[in-house]
């Protein structure tokens, strides 16, 4: 896929939802789990993504989460090396599969696979995520569960009131698991460099809290982005849905 030319509108979107992004993180910082921290403000590098397109989305959340990081925890390395790749592929994802025209049928497919994984795979590891983080077994699945429901139901529901969403909500999942598990994979493999941000070197197995925990915490505020998209639009008809000639080279706006 060849980088498209970002125009002068691009440029400014991307800057205001970096700000914005980077802002409003900073707000919330005072959450976290395992170093991890709490960042509804996810919701606002979605909506820029499937505004403005794939490229626009993933500079910004990887511009935004940077920006953040340092006034969090001021360790532009361990940015670098997890926060800023984990956003860009997460925003970039939403941008790109909003493109498509994907099927309802095709994304309850694609979702459901992916929640049986992350639910097995969960359920294999439990004990080793109760021993470390304190969690009882109940709490840890009736959470994960609600979050399942509620991110299904509003997956269903956005996309039987407006089916042009189909392909936003399986961007959405797609790009939340992806960058997920590329963060949590990365935090494991360099905390042991880190020692001054993240303490001691994370176990293997907090790999998993980590990725359950961005899912919990993350994906309902994606998803939930959806009536902001539609709103803007109605409120700025000039900002067209971004399409896959967009994708193609043009720039989409």
């Amino acid at each position: 896929m060849n980088i498209p030319h970002l125009t002068s509108r691009d440029i400014v979107a991307i800057s205001v939802c970096s700000a914005l992004y980077a802002v409003f993180g900073i707000l919330t910082s005072g959450i976290s789990f395992l170093g991890i921290g709490f960042l509804p403000a996810v919701m606002i590098p979605a909506v820029f993504a499937a505004l403005y397109g794939p490229w626009v989305g993933g500079i910004s959340g990887a511009m935004g989460i940077f920006i953040r990081d340092m006034f969090v925890h001021g360790n532009p390395m361990l940015s670098l090396a997890a926060g800023v790749p984990s956003n860009f592929i997460l925003f970039f994802l939403i941008g790109y599969l909003y493109a498509k025209n994907i099927s309802l049928k095709q994304a309850l497919t694609v979702i459901t696979l992916e929640i049986a994984a992350l639910l097995a795979a969960s359920l294999i590891l439990l004990s080793d995520f109760t021993t470390y983080t304190g969690l009882t077994s109940n709490t840890f699945l009736v959470t994960f569960i609600l979050t399942i429901i509620v991110s299904l139901t509003t997956i269903i529901v956005i996309s039987i009131r407006w089916k042009e969403w189909i392909s936003y909500a399986i961007g959405a999942v797609i790009g939340q698991i992806t960058g997920g598990l590329l963060l949590a994979i990365t935090i494991w493999l360099v905390s042991p460099f880190f020692y001054a941000v993240l303490g001691e070197p994370i176990p293997f197995i907090y790999i998993l809290p980590i990725f359950v925990w961005l899912i919990i915490t993350e994906l309902p505020c994606i998803l939930l982005a959806a009536p902001i998209i539609k709103i803007v639009q109605k409120i700025f008809p000039n900002i067209r849905r971004y399409s896959n000639k967009s994708l193609k080279g043009d720039s989409g706006v």
